[in-house]
């Protein structure tokens, strides 16, 4: 991504100062991001007071429309300077992903992660020192003109933090309009035999890096530091949301590996922002220096905490927003009444709208005082909540 935005701001700063018109928008994908080369993507950091996890992938063509290929049955170790080393295994149902046991690690040694691929690639991160996330302090919320906002405050009495980075999970109810009392089988509709889910549970891990340093300041401490802000209008709040937010602490040159990640996938829409910088870590390949590697492996502690927010809470002058707003209200299917010779037929009637597990679902029966004229039914992604999140409540749900 970091390529492509590269080579496009400069063929626009070139047409800008050639004076050229609307052919310099054309587009522009150099060979280079169209074959990348395959580099080892490198994510997480070793967790000192509990599972440590491990994501690891390849670089990938920009147009690409695959996820990342993981890098599967490596060889994944963390390993104390001059002592011993703990074994990571891979995660059956994520590929890519290694965990370990629950660890305690020593906060006076130092460590670091080392691997080895199926094609015999050894890879090693620097050893790095420990160090201890202290709590978070408060994780509180309040309502302003612009929405939501969440913030976060912490401190380190003994000054040896600093250098602060924040992770965020949304989870919040999702309830579709629509509770269908029947369902398309064997080219009919009949009652519905497993009733859809009432209620659904969205979750989204932020993307975005947050971080803060206290080094400018008389003392280590973080004041509301916002983490997370959502609209008026977000469909998050339209019964119960909850946040987590995991506060990790960083060394230094750690802190500078996240800052310069966050301005590479930050500040690349303005033609006068600092250009995308190479990004590799301190992950070094043992096998061929000359083979890049992405990442930065901390070692370090975690705290978090997790507040709810329901929305008898808000504001009410806030807009009640579902996110089915375009699914109201239903469509009908006609059927010709009972004792009237359909043309077409029925069943070539109701195939014309629903198949089994299609797009469309019947809801239920459409009726006027003359008795049935035939079926209610919407789009799937309006019926079944399970489209826009999962129906497996999560164990920290109220």
């Amino acid at each position: 991504m970091h390529i492509l935005s590269y080579a496009l701001r400069w063929t626009l700063l070139w047409c800008l100062a050639l004076g050229l018109g609307v052919s310099c928008t054309d587009d522009y994908m150099p060979d280079v991001v169209e074959s990348p080369p395959n580099f080892l993507v490198i994510d997480g950091f070793i967790n000192t007071q509990g599972v440590t996890t491990i994501r690891l992938s390849r670089t990938y063509a920009i147009r690409s429309t695959q996820v990342p290929p993981a890098e599967t049955r490596a060889t994944v170790y963390i390993e104390e300077e001059s002592g011993p080393r703990y074994l990571l295994q891979e995660t059956p149902a994520r590929s890519g992903t290694y965990t370990s046991a629950n660890l305690t690690l020593n906060i006076a040694r130092k460590y670091r992660l080392h691997l080895t691929t199926t094609t015999n690639g050894e890879y090693a991160s620097a050893y790095v020192p420990v160090k201890v996330t202290p709590p978070i302090d408060a994780l509180t919320w309040r309502p302003t003109g612009n929405g939501l906002n969440v913030s976060v405050s912490a401190h380190d009495d003994t000054g040896s933090t600093q250098y602060y980075r924040w992770e965020t999970e949304d989870t919040w109810e999702i309830k579709s309009p629509y509770y269908p009392t029947v369902e398309y089988v064997n080219n009919d509709i009949r009652p519905i035999a497993v009733p859809f889910p009432t209620v659904c549970y969205g979750i989204e891990r932020a993307g975005f890096v947050q971080l803060y340093k206290t080094t400018a300041l008389t003392q280590d401490v973080v004041a509301d530091f916002r983490v997370r802000q959502l609209a008026t209008t977000s469909e998050r709040l339209f019964t119960r949301y909850s946040i987590l937010v995991r506060q990790h602490a960083l060394t230094a040159e750690e802190y500078a590996y996240w800052e310069l990640l966050r301005k590479n996938t930050e500040n690349i829409g303005s033609l006068f922002d600092p250009q995308p910088a190479q990004l590799t870590g301190n992950v070094r390949c043992l096998s061929n220096p000359d083979d890049l590697v992405l990442g930065f492996i901390g070692a370090h502690s975690i705290e978090e905490k997790r507040l709810f927010i329901s929305r008898a809470e808000l504001p009410g002058s806030w807009p009640v927003v579902s996110g089915y707003e375009k699914c109201v209200p239903p469509d009908t299917v006609f059927i010709p009444q009972r004792g009237l010779e359909p043309s077409p037929p029925r069943a070539t009637i109701l195939a014309a709208f629903f198949t089994p597990g299609g797009v469309n679902v019947p809801i239920s029966e459409a009726r006027t005082r003359n008795g049935p004229v035939g079926y209610l039914f919407k789009t799937r992604d309006c019926v079944d909540c399970r489209t826009r999140g999962t129906s497996i409540k999560p164990t920290f749900w109220p």
